[in-house]
């Protein structure tokens, strides 16, 4: 018999809650340098491999969740009131449902976004960090931060990582009922790591990561030299922030994302999130490398790209992509 989400989470909170009257929180979007593609444990959104992210810093997701004055539940997204059967809505009800349980006390949460929605940008990630440090909080829970990241993966997988700032590596695990399964924040620190967002495309997306990841294990057979090159990927990125090595990370960040997206190009039906623009922006990267700018790209299941590089190069970036505005260009440890 499968772990439900439930039976795990009742092991690490009382059976009386003490809610309060509001609490708040926020959470950073992240952007994984070794992708997570691919779950052993779909109800836990257990992962098939460890990953490493890098914060977004300020760009995220803040959460608040009060009593309802309505006497039901509302959710709120960027200031706009949802409806409950929204897909967003349940998600939220569903998650909070799994703290308060049998508790009869309606709730209003808010959540706004500084970061594009649902666009490959990593919004679920900081959204349900933010939902879960703020259900901390509002319940008086008290729990640490291995066990909220556990927790917030449970949500959305990659939001284990958006617990933490900085350079983040989530442990893939191997207990059944993957409390080991939580991300930790490494002591290594960058300040001239840049990273620039470059946006192709932000609506919403037409198959959104779970059903995608799903679709590529189910469907690609080269997804199954994947695990065992995201491994290898991430003790070499581990090394080369160490090192503060731009060469070294650039180079296996970019071939692993590009890795990742083929194995969803390879799915049935075939997955291809990137635009023409997506593409036309590679080009532009390749291009800037053979000039000696060392940039390079990575991109999650989504169309947006972003860019890698250090301070000394942010100019010449500025300057090959135009349409990156200020707030695009992230300095995680400023």
């Amino acid at each position: 018999m499968n772990i439900t989400k439930q039976a795990v989470i009742d092991n690490y909170i009382p059976e009386q809650l003490s809610p309060g009257n509001t609490a708040e929180a926020f959470a950073p979007s992240n952007i994984a340098l070794c992708k997570y593609w691919g779950k052993r444990d779909v109800e836990l959104n257990l992962p098939i491999n460890a990953s490493l992210s890098i914060s977004l810093g300020e760009l995220g997701s803040r959460t608040e969740i009060t009593e309802s004055t309505d006497g039901v539940d509302q959710v709120k997204l960027n200031g706009e009131l949802l409806y409950c059967e929204s897909r967003f809505a349940r998600k939220v009800i569903s998650f909070i449902n799994l703290f308060r349980r049998e508790l009869d006390q309606p709730v209003s949460i808010s959540t706004v976004n500084n970061i594009p929605t649902a666009a490959g940008l990593a919004s679920s990630a900081s959204g349900f960090a933010a939902l879960t440090l703020a259900i901390n909080d509002f319940y008086g829970l008290g729990l640490q931060p291995n066990v909220l990241s556990a927790f917030a993966r449970m949500g959305s997988g990659s939001a284990s990582r958006s617990i933490y700032q900085g350079f983040v590596e989530w442990h893939k695990g191997n207990r059944e009922d993957g409390m080991d399964s939580c991300a930790e924040r490494l002591d290594l620190d960058w300040p001239g790591f840049r990273i620039g967002l470059l946006k192709v495309a932000t609506g919403e997306k037409k198959v959104d990561s779970r059903a995608g990841m799903q679709r590529t294990v189910e469907s690609a057979t080269l997804y199954q030299s994947w695990p065992q090159q995201a491994a290898q990927d991430l003790a070499t990125i581990k090394r080369a922030i160490d090192d503060h090595d731009l060469e070294l990370l650039g180079q296996t960040a970019e071939q692993n994302a590009l890795s990742m997206h083929a194995t969803m190009i390879a799915s049935w039906p075939p997955l291809l999130y990137w635009q023409p623009e997506s593409v036309a922006a590679m080009h532009r990267v390749w291009e800037l490398r053979s000039l000696g700018i060392p940039v390079y790209l990575t991109m999650d299941a989504g169309p947006n790209l972003k860019l890698l590089f250090q301070s000394e190069d942010e100019i010449s970036v500025r300057d090959a992509f135009p349409e990156l505005m200020d707030l695009d260009i992230v300095s995680p440890f400023d």
